[in-house]
């Protein structure tokens, strides 16, 4: 799955440690999600989604 987690952590500033403490991940968890290595469960994907107030698929996208 293709996201924009990498592009919207980068407008706001925060490195991978401060947007993994705001998500209660680790850092590892997010940049797997950043390069495409894990898809987050749907609960992480809606933390995702309300801290960057986007609609779940503005973020991600199935592969094409």
């Amino acid at each position: 799955m293709n996201n924009q987690v990498r592009a919207l952590r980068e407008a706001k500033g925060w490195s991978q440690g401060e947007l993994a403490e705001q998500l209660a991940v680790s850092r590892q968890t997010v940049n797997a999600i950043e390069t495409g290595k894990y898809d987050p469960s749907l609960p992480l994907a809606f933390r995702i989604a309300r801290l960057f107030r986007k609609p779940i698929e503005a973020i991600f996208h199935p592969e094409e």
